[in-house]
This record gives structure tokens, C-alpha cells and sequence, in this order.
């Protein structure tokens, strides 16, 4: 009984800290305004360079999931969230005093195992933290989305002054980025790792690498699962690779440096107003739900590069492409809260953080494939002819996997096989 009042202490405190600790950390604050700007202003890059060490930071990721998974089942989800931000923090400090690629290199492969740590580790706290009931999945996309919504919100304030920032001295934000790392790690600390309530521990690396293999075994034969990661890897790669390809397509069309924080202030407000509705569009769309996701994405990936190369003027080209990148900040947020929540359906405890590394594991992988792709073709190219290649491509691609999950995906619990959607513990 003390045990059980503990567990729902540490569950409601979890539960309360977990949008807090989330608005501040879930991604590089001050970073992503500016990143393409002072990786080729203030490091001297090349364009093609930046998304070489992008692409680079997606293979650190993909080599590095299966450890980081290990780590995480043998130190458990709180320790694991903790190591993750101290190698964000390390990370930036390296980027802050790098003087080559070699070391900006190394900031991406630092940031990536940070970033993979912290994506086993962040949902999977939350969830465990949710009791059991019929509404825990919508208490997860609750919680979640009210944590994804207060961090667009401050991404969208910090934004507003990063351009600013970068105009008085480059080294600013990337500065102010360094603080907020630190602060996350503070906040991590101050999680309950709920596990240690449970007296089954991994004993070793070698059992903890078995007990993941067979997981994943699991995983892939699910129709299910399979389709939703292949879903989950194309859209977070994307979005992923957006970051940089948005700044330079702005560069491109002779936008002001000091703007550029204002427009994704405004975009930030977007996202963290449609996160705030991630239930309404699963209500609205149901089983279409990531279709809708998939086709916005399409049209807005073709009709970014279309004003540039059909030669608009400077105003309507602007006006298209901040509109093409305010539909992609309406579907940011409730994809990323939303295919959490599909993701961890029908999943245990023990098995939530090894779909969440799976899906990491391949999304890394797509995402290395795109990055790769931009770079080659920013080599000989504009930015606009890159997302109109990309998007042609990601049309064909997501149009055939979208007719498949008409089959796999949004059925119901009765519809599915069990190896769709139980899982075997393995011990």
C-alpha cells in the first residue's frame, strides 16, 4: 500500500513537471532561426557542407540507437532523459567553440546521441506516468500536446528576437541555446524514475542486447507498426531537414537576416496553436488522419520551390512560401504528438521505449537519405529545384504507403492479428 501511494505521487508529479521541463527543452531554442546563417556566416561553410554534417548527424544517430537503447533499459528512463541533455549541453559548447568541420562534425555526433537518449526516454516517462484506463491515450495526447504548444510558444518568442540577436553578434543565440541546455539538464534531474518500483532489473548488456533483438523481431513482423514507422521516419526526416532548407531558401529570395527570427516567431504560434487541437484533428479525421498529414506535406514540399523557379517578384514569392511553411507548422505539432500516441497503442511498458528506438533507428536512416540527397543536389542547384525533387519524390512515395495503411493502420483492436499488436516480453 505505501509502495502504491508512492507510485501515484511520483506519477502526478511526473505528470505535472513533464510540460515544463518539455517547453524548455524539447528542441534547440535560438538554434534553428539562425543555424544555417552561422554555420556558413560564422563557421564558413558551404551550403552542401551544412547538410553534409546534417546528413552526418543522422548516420551518428542511426549507428548509435541500438546502444543508446541499451543504455536506457540498463539505467533506466530517468538516468537515460538526464545523459541525454548533459550530451545536448556538451554539444553546443563544442559547436560554440569549434573552429573547423572537424568539430562541428563532432558537435553532431554528440547532439545526436543526446537527441536519441532523449527520444527513448521523454514519452515513455510520460506514459508510464499516465494509470491505467480507457483514457490514457487521451490523457497522453493531452498532456503531450499542451507540452508541445508551450514549447512552440517560447520557440516563437526566442525566435522573435534570435535574428536580432545574430544581427549584434552571431555568437548570441548559439549563447543563449547553451543556457537553456544547461537549465534542461537541472530539470531532468528532478523526474521520478517510476521503474525502481519494479524489482526486475536488466543484469547485463549482452541480456539487454537479446531482450532487444527480440523486440524488435516483434516490432517488424507487425503490419501495423511497420507501416507507421516507414510513416514516422518519411515526415520526422522531413521536417527534420526543413529546418536548414528553410533558410536557405529565404537566404535565396534576399530575405533580411533580421527578419528571419520574426517569420518562425509567427510560425512557432502556428504550431503551438494546432497542438493544442492534436485531439480534434483525431476526432475530425480518424483513420485519415495521417493521410491529411502526408498530403499537406506533398503540396507544400512542390509549391515552396515553384515561386522561385516560375521567377515571382520578391512579395507574392514571399507570400506563397510563408504560406507553403505555415502549412507545414499546422501539421507539425499534432503529427508529433499524435504519432507518439499511435506508436505507443496497444504497447507495455517495458515495450514503449524499444518501439520509440525503433522508430528512431529508422527514421535516422530515411533522414541520412534525404540530407544526403539535399546536399547532393545543392551542389549544382537552387534551393527551390531541391524541394520541388524532394517533394516529387516524397509524393510518389507516400501516395503508394498511404494505399497500404488503408489496410494496416486505423482499424479496430478485433480487426488486427496478434502480432499486430501483442507483444511477448521477453526475459
Amino acid at each position: 500500500m505505501v509502495i502504491e501511494n508512492a507510485i501515484v505521487k511520483d506519477e502526478k508529479y511526473n505528470t505535472r513537471l513533464y510540460p515544463i521541463y518539455k517547453a524548455l527543452s524539447w528542441d534547440f531554442l535560438f538554434y534553428y532561426p539562425i543555424c544555417f546563417l552561422f554555420l556558413t556566416q560564422v563557421k564558413h561553410l558551404s551550403g552542401s557542407s551544412v547538410l553534409f554534417t546534417e546528413a552526418l548527424y543522422t548516420i551518428f544517430r542511426a549507428i548509435f540507437q541500438i546502444p543508446c537503447s541499451i543504455i536506457v533499459g540498463k539505467i533506466g528512463n530517468r538516468k537515460g532523459l538526464i545523459l541525454g541533455n548533459i550530451s545536448l549541453a556538451v554539444s553546443i559548447f563544442v559547436l560554440l567553440i569549434s573552429n573547423n568541420i572537424i568539430e562541428i562534425i563532432i558537435f553532431q555526433l554528440v547532439s545526436g546521441i543526446g537527441f536519441n537518449l532523449k527520444n527513448i526516454t521523454e514519452s515513455a516517462i510520460l506514459f508510464d506516468s499516465i494509470p491505467k484506463s480507457d483514457k490514457r491515450n487521451d490523457i497522453f495526447s493531452k498532456i503531450e500536446s499542451r507540452a508541445n504548444s508551450y514549447y512552440y510558444y517560447l520557440e516563437a518568442i526566442t525566435a522573435s528576437i534570435t535574428g536580432f540577436l545574430y544581427v549584434f553578434n552571431g555568437y548570441f543565440p548559439m549563447i543563449a541555446c547553451f543556457i537553456l541546455c544547461i537549465i534542461a539538464v537541472i530539470l531532468s534531474t528532478k523526474f521520478k524514475e517510476l521503474n525502481s518500483y519494479n524489482t526486475e532489473k536488466v543484469t547485463s548488456f549482452r541480456s539487454s542486447f537479446l531482450d532487444l533483438k527480440q523486440a524488435f523481431r516483434f516490432i517488424f513482423n507487425s503490419k501495423r507498426l511497420k507501416d507507421l514507422l516507414i510513416f514516422n521516419s518519411i515526415m520526422c526526416a522531413i521536417l527534420s531537414v526543413l529546418s536548414s532548407l528553410r533558410n536557405s531558401i529565404l537566404t535565396d529570395i534576399k530575405l533580411p537576416e533580421q527578419y528571419f527570427g520574426i517569420v518562425f516567431a509567427i510560425l512557432g504560434i502556428i504550431s503551438a496553436l494546432t497542438t493544442h487541437k492534436s485531439n480534434y484533428f483525431h476526432n475530425r479525421f480518424r483513420n485519415r488522419t495521417l493521410k491529411f498529414f502526408g498530403i499537406t506535406m506533398e503540396v507544400s514540399l512542390i509549391a515552396i520551390g515553384l515561386p522561385v523557379i516560375l521567377n515571382f517578384s520578391f512579395p507574392v514569392a514571399l507570400e506563397i512560401i510563408l504560406i507553403a511553411f505555415a502549412l507545414q507548422y499546422i501539421i507539425k505539432g499534432p503529427f508529433y504528438t499524435l504519432i507518439k500516441r499511435y506508436l505507443s497503442s496497444f504497447s507495455t511498458s517495458s515495450m514503449r521505449p524499444k518501439i520509440l528506438s525503433a522508430a528512431e533507428l529508422l527514421r535516422s536512416i530515411v533522414q541520412t537519405l534525404i540530407a544526403l540527397l539535399s546536399s547532393f543536389l545543392l551542389s549544382f542547384t537552387n534551393t527551390a529545384y531541391v524541394f520541388i525533387i524532394i517533394g516529387c519524390i516524397i509524393t510518389v512515395i507516400l501516395t503508394l504507403l498511404l494505399d497500404h495503411m488503408n489496410h494496416t493502420v486505423g482499424l479496430k483492436p478485433e480487426e488486427y492479428s496478434d502480432k499486430d499488436i501483442r507483444f511477448v516480453e521477453v526475459h
